[in-house]
């Protein structure tokens, strides 16, 4: 068979050994991973036909394992090696299966390793390769690789040797397999997952499978094996056979109490080891309950990807980003949308999240065509669907972190998806089977949805959604438990509406909960080391910065909304109210012994009193009020914490888990009369422009640009269409059609100190007038602001914000408010009161594409300053502080791209839009749309050399 038919064969690979569970043996492993020669061509026809051992003297170098297309791996490759492209629906060639495009890269892999003993029988095993590969050893070939995140594994034994031994790998990027992986990610082919030599003793273990259970204090085992084995426990004092069922009292195993027990399955001449845990994953009374009791599943979705390497992450770097999640209250992952590397399964097991293990399977592009000839419903298709289920089963099967198999990602419907689920479900009957894409719920066992409006969530909440048209159908599907699979896409800054799902999803049982699309942007660092995305390698098809959507960075750095993220899903809620301390505990499984609670007493100057307070061990789901021995004292701020009183793998003793805090400290007031002359200069000194009526200098300080602000520099969110308002126009668009970005100002009047202005937008009659009454309490500058829309009208606005500059020595900003991160009107949820203080150019959130960012709320006091010298203002607003005007950010691609212009830019906030999710899902809420309407505040303004802002 030539290559070229080879690769539109639909089939799965060739060659391969059947799927077996990923074991930690005693029998020797050779790693083979390194830096393996390398070969890139641009097309299959122009592959030159030498493979295997071809004559590798004059080719660069790749690693194993990587993506062959990253730009750092520049200087390693030594010539061209292709370059990444993203896609989030289309496919990167024409719908026309089976067969792969004529413009299809080949990665030519070739190593040497050596052998001091031929083992009896060795087993070559790829965990994945991206792309479809052919596989020689010493000149002979063992078959090919179909199913980029699933291993693969070959008979070695004939064709090893003595001493140096060659693998050649010929990968294309394309075939028949990659109508199957058109997944929301880059298309980035190599060998992605670590290669091994892996020893196989006569009468080993080439597969275990350990069945678990647990109910009612005991748990069960039954360990299947090839060939007879002993099966030990030593914990429990289990010593048997394998097929021998043992039923013992155990703990359970929780993504709360992640209980393992080591299980020793051996032969005479093999050990391997297992950590087992016993649980049990049922769906009871429409509720999806593990060991019998409902669970709430505040996930991520998680892609494998790193800024350097590709789809290769390094196990120091995962190891990392699940402390992260550990730390952030994250309880769950959805692989999203494969397999993930088997070392992450090891560790949500040790670490305790549950796991959705989802199948490398989506096929989102043909949906773009009506789906048709979709491979989910061609029985040319059935045996590659059901070979991958496969591969993940037998592959993950002993995981206790593992709750549900899901049989892949928006690839339609159809009856290669439901053959997948009869073989999960024969195969492992223990855990559900999970599908989104299955709307009616057919042949899967739990509902789950993809970016529901918070309206629908509260409907399927009681039962009250919509109707299926099949009475049975409808029955069977109200008779489910609901997750959403995707939901609050964290695209750039947002998202928004987080509390508000969170509340939906606790007011009842039969809400799973969710998972938050997604953990990580999939940002690559180009050859100088910039952060790039779609487009910036010179793909013709794209979609953009689509790809840059997570809550922390390509290089794991949290952004805000992770923090946020960690306030929701906080697993107990503290109030504090007078000298008591309300703890309602939101753990599904354990008790609260395991935490530690403190609490400080905060003013102007300083920590005023700080201690403990006791707290009794609340069961799951349970509450207790306690008092605190020092009650908050006037103009402080109290906040009481909970703490790990241990250290555990994840975070040190101490881990801030959740707090709450109550305040003491008085509204902003300013209650001396102020006065309002008749001059244009006001004491202290104010100075207008009399063209323009335009503060030209402050309190002393010079100000510039002064002007009414009703826009923000997009954010993604406003570039989408919220879904459910498919009528409506993005919001960039709307207010860019109304002239929010580009208003213009007439002078109306100056009346003393009363300055009348008039904005709008150029060829639209909807004016706003803008009113700013000078005046003065005999220390300071008072400004009375009135901001009123002169046309009735439904308009929306972005913001109502009085934006000017400062001197550039005013480079840093202390605040008494809501911080210490940045805070909107549907975000911020991890921002508490207090003294803040941060340098003006770190307030600006570094996005990969610039837009609205850093906006500090509940401000009552915010003082901007050069070292010696402070600008103060005071009143109750958002102050957003930086380097660079919003029109800069609004017209930068890349976040180099922004570069400070020697002064301070400042917008005083006294009303602001939402930030939503429309970029993927719902749009803003109402309560935090900020709709056109008449607005007015006081703000007071002085200069002075005193102390931190207070």
């Amino acid at each position: 068979m030539s290559l070229r038919d080879d690769l539109a064969d639909p089939r799965p690979g060739r060659g391969g050994l059947p799927p077996v569970a990923a074991l930690e043996s005693d029998a020797p492993v050779l790693d083979l991973s390194g830096v393996w020669s390398f070969r890139w061509t641009p097309t299959v026809d122009e592959a030159p036909d030498d493979m295997p051992s071809p004559d590798t003297s004059g080719w660069g170098r790749m690693p194993v394992p990587a993506s062959w297309v990253m730009p750092a791996l520049d200087e390693l490759a030594a010539a061209p090696h292709g370059s990444p492209a993203y896609t989030n629906v289309r496919y990167p060639f024409p719908l026309d299966p089976p067969f792969p495009p004529d413009a299809n890269p080949v990665g030519d892999y070739a190593t040497v390793f050596e052998l001091d003993e031929v083992p009896e029988r060795a087993v070559l095993r790829f965990e994945g390769v991206e792309g479809a590969a052919t596989v020689w050893l010493n000149g002979v070939e063992l078959g090919t690789t179909r199913g980029s995140r699933l291993p693969t594994s070959f008979e070695a034994t004939p064709s090893l040797q003595l001493g140096a031994n060659r693998l050649d790998v010929r990968v294309a990027q394309f075939s028949a397999a990659s109508y199957l992986e058109d997944q929301d990610e880059w298309w980035a082919p190599g060998i992605i997952r670590e290669v091994t030599l892996r020893t196989r003793p006569v009468g080993g273990l080439d597969d275990v499978f350990a069945r678990v259970g647990w109910a009612d204090g005991v748990g069960s085992l039954l360990v299947e094996t090839p060939v007879p084995a002993t099966v030990e426990v030593p914990e429990l004092g289990i010593q048997g056979s394998s097929g021998e069922r043992f039923e013992v009292p155990a703990e359970p195993w929780s993504a709360e109490s992640p209980r393992l027990y080591e299980t020793i399955v051996s032969t005479d001449t093999e050990r391997v080891v297992l950590r087992i845990g016993f649980r049990s994953v049922s769906v009871a009374g429409g509720v999806l309950r593990v060991n019998g009791v409902a669970i709430k599943l505040r996930g991520v979705n998680r892609h494998e990807h790193h800024p350097e390497l590709g789809r290769a992450v390094p196990r120091k770097v995962m190891d990392a980003e699940l402390a992260l999640m550990k730390q952030h209250n994250v309880n769950a992952i959805r692989t999203s949308h494969y397999p993930p590397h088997p070392a992450l399964l090891d560790a949500a097991d040790r670490l305790g999240f549950y796991v959705i293990d989802e199948c490398d399977i989506e096929t989102h592009g043909f949906g773009d065509v009506g789906w048709r000839r979709n491979p989910s419903d061609e029985p040319l298709w059935r045996e590659a669907y059901l070979d991958r289920a496969a591969r993940m089963v037998e592959r993950d099967k002993n995981h206790p972190s593992i709750i549900l198999w899901s049989l892949g990602n928006e690839a339609g419907t159809g009856q290669n998806l439901r053959a997948m689920t009869e073989w999960i479900h024969d195969r492992d009957p223990s855990r559900p089977v999970h599908y989104e894409g299955d709307y009616d719920c057919e042949y899967v066992d739990i509902w789950s949805r993809m970016y529901a409006s918070h309206a629908e969530v509260a409907a399927i909440a009681t039962r009250d959604e919509p109707a299926l048209d099949d009475p049975e159908l409808d029955a069977r599907r109200r008779a489910m438990p609901f997750m959403q699979c995707e939901y609050a896409h964290a695209m750039g800054n947002g998202p928004g509406g987080l509390s508000e799902y969170d509340e939906l999803f606790e007011g009842s049982e039969r809400i799973a909960g969710g998972f938050i699309w997604e953990w990580l942007e999939h940002g690559i660092r180009d050859a100088a080391g910039r952060m790039r995305y779609g487009g910036d390698f010179g793909e013709r098809v794209h979609d953009g910065n689509f790809v840059i959507d997570g809550l922390v960075s390509a290089d794991r750095e949290p952004r805000p909304q992770l923090e946020d993220l960690k306030a929701v899903f906080a697993p107990v809620v503290l109030t504090v109210a007078g000298a008591s301390l309300t703890v309602r505990s939101r753990y599904d499984v354990i008790d609260t012994a395991h935490l530690s609670f403190d609490w400080v007493i905060e003013r102007a100057d300083g920590v005023v009193s700080r201690g403990s307070v006791d707290v009794p061990a609340i069961p799951p789901r349970g509450s207790a009020t306690v008092a605190l021995p020092a009650p908050a004292v006037p103009g402080s701020v109290l906040t009481v914490s909970a703490r790990l009183a241990e250290p555990t793998e994840w975070a040190p003793a101490g881990h801030e888990v959740a707090w709450g805090q109550e305040s003491l400290v008085a509204p902003a007031s300013f209650p001396q009369a102020p006065t309002f002359p008749e001059a244009l200069e006001v004491t202290p000194a104010v100075t207008l422009d009399p063209r323009t009526g335009t503060p030209t200098s402050i309190a002393g300080i010079p100000v510039a640009d002064w002007r009414l602000e009703l826009w923000r520099a997009p954010i993604d969110n406003d570039f989408g269409v919220a879904w459910g308002e498919a009528e409506r126009r993005p919001l960039e668009e709307r207010w860019r059609a109304i002239g929010l970005d580009q208003l213009a100002s007439r002078l109306v009047s100056i009346d003393g100190s009363t300055v009348t202005t008039r904005v709008g937008g150029a060829g639209r009659d909807e004016l706003v007038e803008l009113i700013c009454r000078w005046g003065s309490d005999g220390s300071a500058v008072l400004l009375d602001v009135t901001v009123t829309p002169l046309v009735e009208t439904d308009q929306e606005w972005a913001r109502v914000g009085l934006s000017f500059t400062l001197p550039t020595a005013f480079a840093g900003m202390r605040w008494f408010g809501l911080g210490p991160g940045q805070g909107y009107p549907d975000t911020g949820q991890a921002n508490r009161l207090g003294w803040h203080a941060a340098a003006v150019a770190d307030l600006p959130v570094p996005h990969v594409r610039p837009q609205e960012s850093g906006s500090r709320r509940g401000v009552r006091e915010v003082a901007f300053t050069d070292g010696a010298q402070r600008f103060v203002a005071e009143g109750e607003f958002a102050v957003t502080g930086r380097p660079w005007s919003t029109e800069a950010v609004a017209s930068a691609t890349h976040a180099d791209e922004l570069q400070p212009d020697g002064r301070t830019h400042v917008v005083l906030d006294l009303a602001q839009y939402g930030v939503g999710t429309a970029a993927c899902g719902p749009g803003v809420l109402p309560d935090y749309r900020l709709f056109a309407h008449p607005i007015t505040a006081t703000l007071r303004f002085s200069s002075t050399d005193s102390s931190p802002a207070a």
